[in-house]
């Protein structure tokens, strides 16, 4: 027992030992982790101001001549002084802190100190090269800016050679061209006059503006001569032709002051002097563009000028059209309101028909008068002709419409009309049917016909006088004059299928009877059948009759059914 309690124990300190030195070699780990770290940010501390500032200023002190660079010097010893002396030791107490801390295995406080030092060095490095980009451009300014004049005055050179070779192009803005080209020779000068003073300040800013100057200079001599080519040959000549194509339109009587061409020529002048002063000035932002605006509304101009002409031809012609058609629609009103009443009279012309023919003619007045102020319009010359096609076209789509709503209307009463035809036509059809049933009647003589038949005849019979009234009525009523004759036509068909029916049933009872009388005598039963099939045909029932028989002479002749079929 005593062992077993030794060994635990034992176990236990042993896992102590294990799990206490495991975290002391975790923190350990850590914590040369964080040392590392504040390391590297103190080793690019020391980077910030290391030797190739202090270099470069060294440079520049040699160089100081004037006091555009004193003053630069100057500002670049002030901003190194601010970041060595105030900005750089402040860093250091930061990295002393975090280091302590994490002595102190404060290992969350640290790391926050370690964020805030790695900020600062990271502002520091952006403005310390910054700081060194501005002082190497003094210094290397002699070698690098000599290499770039030199490129500069071969542009120079060419831009001034293409000036000479198509001077004529620039017309009087060459003269302007020319005073830029001394500008540019003198700014050349000052560059070699701030060089031989040292003064590089000054220099860096000559460079730039002949850079910019030249520059500017590639584009006055593209621009310039296609500005001076619209402004003082294409759009003058575009502007004489049109103010000529105007007048003439004026002369023959075109309305054109909706398109404001006197107005609009005027300040396109305007437009195109500012243009070329501005030119002068060497200031040809967006001057081809305007230009090109104006020769686009110019041309747009002429299309005016000739849509206004066809459009003249279009209006004169439709006119006629639509005068034609108006004067249809007119006369087709005027024989509907002449005969309207005999209409009324004739057929059951509701009240609401009626006010749609009064509401066409109300429309049919307001196109004559919209009509006759358009002819007027136009023989006053006070809208332009494409306003008055305009007009015109939606005056036509007006009429078409109101054609549309007329033409169903008297669709509505020629139907009526059209009923009562074949009202009248399919009446003679009934009588005539009606006719040809009786007579068959006649024709064949029934020993017996059942009342009902004579019921349903009379019913035809009166079914047509009915017809015979609604069509004698005063106004005639349409839809019941309709139902009258669909009536009559059903019931003449029922009699005249049903009489059909009787006398085909009634011919082969009255066929089979007589075919089987030959076999009365040899059969009794044949006998007795037949005498069945006389009784009931004398009573009107020739179906059952003629059943009776085919079933007593199917016994003995089985050929009978294809022999006498109904």
């Amino acid at each position: 027992m005593e062992n077993i309690l030794l060994v635990t124990i034992t176990t236990i300190i042993i896992a102590v030992i294990i799990v206490v030195t495991t975290l002391l070699i975790i923190k350990k780990i850590k914590s040369d982790k964080y040392k590392k770290e504040v390391e590297r940010l103190d080793i690019e501390r020391n980077q910030i101001v290391g030797i190739p500032i202090l270099s470069e200023i060294s440079k520049v002190r040699d160089l100081v001549k004037t006091d555009n660079l004193k003053e630069k010097l100057n500002e670049w010893d002030t901003t190194f002084k601010l970041i060595k002396d105030d900005r750089v030791p402040k860093i250091s107490d930061l990295l002393a802190e975090a280091d302590f801390l994490i002595n102190k295995k404060e290992y969350k406080t640290a790391l926050k100190k370690i964020a805030n030092v790695e900020m600062e060095i990271e502002e520091l490095k952006s403005k310390s090269n910054n700081l060194l980009d501005e002082i190497k451009i003094i210094t290397t300014s002699e070698e690098r800016n000599r290499s770039l004049i030199t490129k500069l005055k071969v542009m120079y050179r060419e831009l001034q050679s293409k000036f000479e070779r198509t001077r004529k192009d620039y017309d009087e803005i060459g003269e302007f061209i020319e005073l830029q080209f001394e500008n540019i020779d003198k700014r050349f000068s000052e560059f070699e006059n701030a060089m031989d003073h040292n003064d590089y300040v000054l220099v860096e800013k000559i460079v730039i503006n002949i850079e910019d100057l030249i520059n500017d200079m590639k584009v006055i001599l593209d621009d310039v001569p296609t500005i001076v080519l619209m402004a003082t040959i294409l759009i003058p000549k575009k502007i004489e032709d049109i103010s000529i194509y105007y007048s003439r339109m004026i002369r023959d009587g075109y309305p054109l002051d909706y398109l404001n061409v006197e107005y609009n020529i005027k300040e396109i002048n305007n437009k195109v002097n500012v243009i070329m002063d501005n030119a002068k000035m060497l200031n040809t932002k967006d001057a081809i563009l305007e230009l090109k605006t104006i020769a686009d509304y110019l041309d747009e101009l002429f299309k005016d000028f000739d849509q206004e002409k066809e459009c003249k031809n279009i209006f004169h012609e439709n006119s006629k059209i639509f005068k034609k058609r108006l004067d249809k629609v007119n006369k087709m009103i005027y024989n509907i309101y002449l005969s309207l009443d005999d209409i009324k009279l004739t057929y059951d012309l509701k009240d609401e028909e009626i006010s749609k023919f009064n509401l066409i003619n109300e429309k049919l007045e307001n196109l004559n008068k919209d009509f006759k102020t358009l002819i007027e319009h136009s023989k006053g010359k006070t809208f332009a002709y494409s306003k008055l096609a305009d007009e015109l076209s939606g005056l036509s789509n007006k009429l078409t419409r109101l054609n549309d709503d007329l033409e169903y209307q008297l669709h509505s009463i020629s139907s009526m009309q059209d009923d009562e035809y074949r009202a009248k036509e399919q009446l003679q059809s009934i009588e005539k049917l009606l006719k040809q049933t009786k007579m068959r009647l006649k024709d064949f003589k029934f020993p017996f016909i059942p009342d009902s038949y004579f019921v349903e005849l009379k019913e035809a019979g009166a079914a047509i006088r009915e017809i015979i009234r609604e069509l004698d009525k005063k106004p005639i009523v349409i839809k019941i004059l309709n139902i009258r004759v669909d009536t009559a036509r059903d019931l003449v068909f029922k009699i005249y299928n049903k009489t059909n029916e009787l006398i085909k049933n009634a011919s082969m009872a009255e066929k089979i009877i007589v075919y089987g009388n030959r076999y009365r005598s040899s059969y009794s039963d044949v006998d007795v059948s037949l005498d069945k099939a006389e009784n009931l045909f004398r009573k009107g029932l020739y179906k059952e009759s003629y059943n009776i028989s085919l079933e007593a002479l199917g016994k003995i002749d089985e050929s009978i059914k294809s022999k006498f079929t109904i």
